[in-house]
């Protein structure tokens, strides 16, 4: 099992409460991009105790939220305007846990677009999303 950072998943958590939900755990989070686990679990899953899409899906918009964060400038928040998922195999109880590798892939003044790798233990790739992050400012 992959060491995670405590404290910076109890952030992500308190930030995004959903996070929790999902079993996400940060194990690190810069400029370069972020990177967390997940266990498999029967209550994550669709038919034939497969990973559902969805869970898949909403654990690669948390993490892509999270490296889209660390470009925002102060005071500023981020929310997904746009969001695309290429499911390549299924996540299975024999996978344990995943990992997920959130990389920006631009970082500009007003959207911030993201490029999210689930993969099993064996490094396989089960999903791929791309997402775009619009920069939220106070005017």
């Amino acid at each position: 099992m992959t060491t995670h950072d405590e404290s910076l998943t109890k952030f992500v958590c308190d930030l995004m409460p959903f996070a929790g939900v999902l079993g996400l755990r940060v194990v690190t989070s810069d400029k370069t991009g972020a990177v967390a686990t997940a266990m498999w679990r029967a209550d994550l899953c669709t038919s034939a105790n497969i990973l559902h899409g969805g869970a898949l899906m909403a654990m690669a918009d948390t993490i892509g939220a999270l490296a889209a964060f660390n470009h925002l400038p102060e005071g500023a928040g981020t929310a997904t305007i746009e969001s695309k998922t290429n499911f390549l195999r299924g996540g299975t109880e024999a996978d344990g846990e995943i990992t997920i590798t959130a990389t920006p892939i631009h970082t500009g003044r007003t959207t911030i677009v993201v490029q999210t790798d689930i993969t099993r233990a064996d490094g396989k790739l089960i999903t791929r999303t791309t997402q775009t992050q619009a920069v939220l400012t106070t005017r």
